[in-house]
């Protein structure tokens, strides 16, 4: 049964078993994800709809347990005709959402209310919640000197990026969306090596790019400007802001090449100044070696502190995971 527990296991099954336990029993609702790494991020959803009647239970099909590509597709297959008010599908929202069922996958996504789906591009998104950047830096370096706004850095560089993000979901709304690919526009909107001194000039070198690719794509499809302008409209009414752009870019290009690198150069320089205060401090040098030794081995490592990061919990696509949720129960 285990092994093959996709083959013969759905919504009305489950219920079924349900109806035969104890009427003092909880009520269990199986959430199948894309990957182990999902599984936390989905459990903080779940958990806040557990109680003496119900609870939840966050797995992957076995099938996809040893799969590294594909695994949204390969879920979608196994369980699109199986899902329901005891089984539910919880899924990264990638494009899908945003192109509003111009793929059988994105109408699946968007009309099956028990598949379930993040809004944000993906779980990285939201793990890169701008307003919690900070505590992100608190919580690796124990330091809580605000050297830079990192909230204000990713709003500036959503709204300059959000021009050519119309752009791109307007190709992945047609069928020549290998034209301009999500590969793409992640590559014109990379931000290189950050340091803060210099972050007004790569905010300015991602302006420089991403313009130029639009007057291409402006003079390449002049009769265009309408169908860009009713997309953006969309986007805009779908949640996506010019301030919030970063949340629905790839989120491996967000977490791996633009957050990741800009909170590594922060919190070295906020680990170098705890040291030096360390130092300063200690009466003399084996208070000093004891005091640095303990506060070496209590630095976190960033990537690992982004992905425990639950502050996206105060975000707008989790709150409307949540109401969806609320609408299954």
């Amino acid at each position: 049964m285990a092994k093959h527990l996709y083959d013969n296991l759905n919504s009305a099954y489950i219920e079924a078993a349900n109806r035969m336990k104890p009427k003092t029993a909880r009520r269990r609702i199986v959430a199948y994800v894309e990957s182990y790494d999902d599984v936390f991020f989905w459990r903080s959803v779940f958990s806040r709809f557990e109680d003496e009647t119900r609870y939840f239970e966050v797995m992957l099909p076995s099938r996809m347990e040893r799969l590294d590509r594909g695994k949204k597709a390969v879920m979608m297959r196994l369980l699109t005709d199986k899902v329901g008010r005891n089984m539910l599908a919880c899924v990264d929202a990638d494009y899908d959402f945003l192109i509003q069922g111009k793929t059988a996958v994105s109408q699946e996504i968007i009309n099956n209310p028990y598949i379930l789906h993040t809004y944000a591009y993906a779980i990285e998104n939201l793990q890169c919640y701008a307003p919690s950047l900070h505590d992100v830096c608190v919580a690796v370096t124990l330091n809580d000197h605000a050297i830079f706004d990192t909230y204000e850095f990713l709003k500036e560089f959503s709204q300059i990026i959000f021009p050519l993000f119309v752009w791109s979901i307007w190709f992945y709304r047609t069928p020549n969306y290998n034209e301009f690919s999500i590969t793409d526009f992640s590559r014109i909107i990379e931000t290189g090596n950050f340091s803060i001194e210099h972050a007004p000039t790569i905010l300015q070198n991602v302006k420089r790019k991403v313009w130029n690719k639009i007057h291409q794509l402006q003079r390449e499809h002049p009769d265009a400007k309408e169908s860009y302008l009713k997309v953006k409209e969309d986007l805009l009414k779908l949640g996506v802001t010019p301030e919030t752009t970063y949340l629905y870019i790839q989120g491996h290009h967000l977490f791996n090449k633009v957050v990741v690198p800009m909170l590594k150069k922060l919190c070295s320089i906020l680990v170098r100044e705890r040291e030096s205060e360390i130092s300063r401090q200690s009466v003399h040098s084996a208070q000093r070696r004891n005091e640095l030794s303990c506060y070496t081995k209590s630095i976190e490592d960033i990537p690992s502190m982004l992905r425990k990061n639950i502050s996206y919990v105060r975000s707008e696509p989790f709150r409307r995971i949540l109401a969806d949720v609320e609408r299954i129960l």
